[in-house]
């Protein structure tokens, strides 16, 4: 009777832990078929199999524990996938890799993610920062300079703050230690602030990112959007600055674009312009996506990108899967059209 009761008395311990902790096996799979033209400088076209055309496919795993009074201990650890390909090059948790506190005072994050100024400000993009049709303000390859673009999408040695909800006020504050006894590439700190309210919702971020030795890039970004419900209408202006001993370098990029609900799916349509001053030249963006939904996990998406540079401009589209697809030549157009499934797990 006695070792019944230590018996039913460990099973209840443990089933009260179990309780208080959580772990989720999460991700997207989305892969599409995709064509380019002036896929490069010397005008060729490109077609085949691409990934990630409506939303970044990914695995992950996320978990939580309950530490008591109001405080929790979690972590999150995410990587991509490539679907054309399943991975080739291997696969790794580089999307994100974190542990965290959180409690009545917000969510302490060390590791590796997003920085905090963009994961607020890219939410804006009526393409969710994923295939042709994405706003290029971050991710744009300006000057056609392999391993010049200085994003800050994500920092390594990363330590960031995110406030509790401050009556539709948030805001988060993120700091990448460079772990170099001399020098200072690889650093970035930065944040945002943003209110949230009703259809109402606006942010502004800025970052400071230490790309290399005597290049330093910084970019200010405010963006909005207001739903009317029957039409979503979002708006993003961003300066992004380079200072180099080469010579600075500055790019005011701009977008203005709408969504509309349409039965089971989503219309959305978005106009982009990167005005490049070091070059004195401009490029437009015009996207077009539909979005129909066949379950509440599985949607299948069509989006056409046209790029349409000026002078000496030559950005090109953002395509995962065709890695021919560079930027087209000097003062050229370039199209592209995605045609894929996405499925959430």
């Amino acid at each position: 009777m006695k070792k019944s009761l230590i018996a039913l008395a460990v099973l209840a311990a443990s089933g009260a832990a179990m309780a208080q902790s959580s772990v989720t096996l999460f991700g997207i799979v989305d892969t599409a078929v995709g064509y380019v033209d002036n896929a490069n400088a010397a005008g060729d076209s490109v077609y085949g199999l691409t990934t990630s055309g409506n939303a970044i496919s990914r695995l992950g795993f996320r978990g939580v524990e309950d530490l008591g009074g109001g405080l929790k201990a979690g972590f999150w650890l995410e990587g991509e996938i490539f679907g054309d390909d399943g991975n080739a090059a291997g696969f790794n948790f580089q999307r994100r890799s974190t542990v965290s506190l959180m409690g009545g005072f917000g969510e302490v994050r060390m590791g590796r993610e997003l920085t905090p100024s963009y994961s607020k400000t890219s939410s804006y993009d009526l393409f969710g920062q994923a295939g042709i049709g994405q706003f290029m303000g971050w991710t744009g390859n300006w000057y056609g300079i392999d391993g010049d673009s200085g994003n800050a999408l994500r920092s390594s040695n990363m330590i960031s703050y995110y406030t509790p909800n401050f009556s539709g006020f948030t805001a988060g504050l993120g700091y990448g230690f460079d772990e170099q006894t001399t020098g200072k590439a690889g650093r970035y700190i930065g944040g945002y602030a943003a209110y949230d309210n009703g259809p109402l919702s606006v942010a502004l971020s800025y970052d400071e990112r230490n790309v290399a030795a005597n290049f330093d890039r910084n970019t200010f970004t405010v963006a909005g959007s207001y739903n009317m419900n029957v039409v979503k209408l979002n708006a993003i202006v961003q300066q992004t600055k380079d200072d180099r001993v080469a010579g600075d370098r500055k790019v005011n990029a701009y977008a203005l674009g709408a969504s509309a609900p349409v039965g089971a799916g989503e219309v959305k349509l978005q106009y982009a312009m990167y005005d490049q001053k070091a070059i004195d030249s401009k490029a437009h963006q015009l996207s077009l996506g539909y979005v129909h939904n066949l379950s509440k996990r599985t949607a299948v998406y069509g989006t056409v990108s046209y790029m349409d540079n000026k002078d000496s401009s030559k950005v090109g589209l953002s395509v995962k899967g065709l890695s021919e697809v560079k930027g087209p030549a000097t003062g050229e157009s370039q199209t592209g059209v995605q045609v894929g499934v996405r499925h959430s797990f």
